[in-house]
């Protein structure tokens, strides 16, 4: 395949040959593999070749599941491009994402109907229902979560709905689904794959084919968060009464048994308590709608009559014999989590950890396992598909691979080989430099406005000094708004721009490199972005990327560690912030500065992690000094 390289126009690189053979030999023996792969080696080539090949000679599909869709879209694209450069001129693929991605015909025609033909909602159902609109991306320039949340596919009626010969959710979850030898490819998302994994541990259908040759994990390093995410219950009073009101109409519809009437009235009358004592602790605890409060303990709830009720509705559905099996499976695995949920409630269960929130508009209990690495060990690498992680970001420092890769090993209950890491070409030496503002003071929440202004001042003059062209990474979305705000009464050099709600960030990404300006984002923005060349000649952290520590997940983590800041905080804010730096120097020629806005990693502040943090990254020229940062702007012609 590689001798290939050079009379189809594509460049040899070392990092990406062996990557393949890494991927190839693992495949041969049955084995798992994790490799870090650095920024440059084009990774998603180096496991789609031997990919097709695997699929070629097993006549099985490769799943390749990744953490964004902007990324999946990609890895299409590069399946597209290499396997047509390569000789695979049949590849069938698949791109899955989460039903929320996708319009809902059957939900825009009954707006449609009764909404104010005038309104932006009815535009948007309109749109849908003429068949302009199939999935969110469609949308030019983005949608609010509000608006979408409307028209989404939510609750899909499956088989029982009579838009489904032309849903584009409907036809991708049956090719996700196809016989073995009717795919190639299949290409979701770490949340479907997730999804399909519990499905298939619980005994019900799964969402993905059932014997793929290859499973390959693309940026991994996210793949925890992305399992606790899909482990985590949430329970809102409406929908679980709506929950409740679908069981009973299904079970009432085939036994007609009037004793079921008393047993759910029971249960909402229970449903109802605890949510009401739940809305009393949100109002006396929480500050913010995204607080994560504790659930103090509920009385006066038959907790485990509730529980036994809810496991003889689970055994009643579990013998229906319908054509809507989709739908009571659904209802079945909803039931089971409310099962869940009063056991924990009852302290009958001490494996989870529970919280409640208000995060969506109205009080939300959620639970979550303590642990995940049990359940990947029984349901991802149990030796029965060869299992690949990859990342340009996934190890620590460590003298042995064993000792690098160990913090996502323990994480995510990893068994398998470990690969030489396989590090980015970029000549980091030369063409960067490092500078770390050592008079900002320490964030906290008692000093948050000093630290902020502190850190505009010195914003506006590193700013200034590559005349914009600079993207800026919070870790706070408070943060970034402040900074915003405070930008926007000032007049500028630069234009300013900042991120969108939604996933799609093409947009404002285009808008940025137009102007060569200031974006300011967080979240999505700390990954899978990539904007090479000129455009782009500065990145600087607002500051370090550390969990919070009062967050339930890390909170428990911390509780089961020696040493809770050396053994999960700084190697968990040292895989972000590899991430987030990631971003500065996407090609061979890009020259860059990145800046970080915060004093703790200064020499004045002899922190510990300081020269953990300057280990893990690639950017070996370091300043605290305004004065060599100006020189080596001016020397590399950055300006230029």
């Amino acid at each position: 395949m590689y001798d290939r390289f050079p009379r189809i126009g594509l460049k040899e690189r070392i990092g990406q040959q062996d990557m393949s053979l890494d991927i190839a030999d693992a495949y041969i023996h049955g084995r798992n593999a994790m490799i870090e792969a650095g920024v440059g080696i084009g990774k998603s080539f180096a496991y789609l070749i031997p990919s097709l090949l695997i699929n070629h000679i097993s006549q099985q599909p490769v799943i390749i599941a990744t953490s964004s869709i902007q990324l999946s879209e990609q890895i299409h694209k590069d399946l597209r491009f290499i396997g047509s450069r390569l000789g695979f001129t049949r590849v069938r693929s698949v791109v899955g994402k989460g039903m929320g991605q996708y319009a809902c015909r059957y939900r825009a025609a009954d707006l449609f109907t009764t909404d104010d033909s005038s309104s932006s909602l009815s535009t948007l159902a309109r749109r849908i229902v003429d068949y302009e609109i199939d999935e969110r991306a469609d949308i030019k320039g983005g949608i609010s979560d509000a608006l979408w949340s409307n028209v989404c596919v939510n609750d899909c009626k499956f088989e029982r709905c009579h838009y489904k010969s032309t849903c584009s959710f409907y036809e991708m979850r049956a090719k996700i689904n196809a016989d073995a030898s009717d795919m190639d490819f299949i290409i979701v998302n770490q949340d479907l794959l997730i999804r399909d994994l519990i499905k298939k541990k619980e005994g019900t259908k799964g969402l993905i084919t059932e014997r793929p040759a290859l499973i390959v994990i693309d940026e991994a390093h996210n793949l925890e968060a992305k399992v606790r995410d899909a482990r985590t219950l949430e329970f809102t009073f409406r929908r679980t009464s709506r929950l409740l009101d679908d069981a009973l109409q299904i079970l009432f519809k085939q036994s007609a048994d009037r004793n079921l009437m008393a047993q759910f009235k029971f249960l909402k009358r229970c449903v109802s308590h605890i949510f009401k004592q739940v809305e009393t602790d949100l109002l006396r605890t929480a500050k913010q709608d995204n607080d994560r409060i504790k659930v103090s303990e509920i009385t006066g709830v038959p907790l485990k009559r509730g529980a036994q009720i809810l496991k003889e509705i689970n055994l009643s559905l579990s013998v229906l014999t319908s054509k809507h099996e989709r739908e009571i499976d659904n209802i079945f695995e909803d039931i089971n989590g409310l099962i869940d949920l009063f056991d924990v409630l009852a302290r009958v269960k001490d494996n989870y950890l529970i919280w409640a929130s208000n995060t969506q508009r109205e009080g939300t209990i959620s639970i979550c396992p303590k642990g995940i690495s049990q359940f990947l060990k029984n349901t991802l690498f149990n030796g029965k598909t060869s299992v690949v992680l990859t990342s340009a970001t996934m190890c620590q420092s460590g003298e042995t691979l064993e000792e690098q890769y160990a913090y996502l090993t323990q994480s995510l209950g990893y068994r398998g080989d470990y690969m030489e890491r396989q590090a980015s070409p970029f000549d980091y030496d030369n063409h960067t430099m490092m500078y770390i503002a050592k008079d900002i003071p320490y964030y906290n929440h008692q000093n948050r406005e000093a630290y902020l202004e502190a850190a505009y001042k010195e914003m506006m003059r590193l700013c200034n000094l590559t005349d914009g062209r600079t993207l800026v990474l919070f870790s706070a979305k408070e943060d970034m708004k402040y900074i915003h705000k405070k930008l926007n009464s000032e007049k500028l050099a630069w234009a300013v721009h900042v991120q969108r709600e939604g996933s799609s960030q093409d947009g404002v990404i285009t808008e940025f490199r137009g102007s060569k300006g200031v974006l300011l984002s967080t979240g999505v923005f700390w990954e899978g972005v990539n904007i090479e060349g000129s455009d782009l000649s500065q990145l600087i952290i607002f500051r370090l990327p550390f969990p919070v520590p009062s967050d339930p997940v890390y909170e428990y983590k911390a509780s089961m560690a020696d040493n809770p800041l050396k053994e999960v905080f700084v190697p968990d804010m040292l895989l972000r912030l590899r991430q987030g730096t990631g971003r500065l120097i996407r090609s061979e020629t890009d020259l860059g500065i990145l800046s970080i806005l915060d004093s703790r990693l200064s020499n004045a502040a002899k922190k510990d992690y300081k020269d953990k943090v300057l280990e893990a990254l690639p950017f070996k020229k370091v300043t605290e000094d305004f004065r060599v940062l100006e020189k080596f702007v001016e020397e590399k012609g950055i300006l230029l």
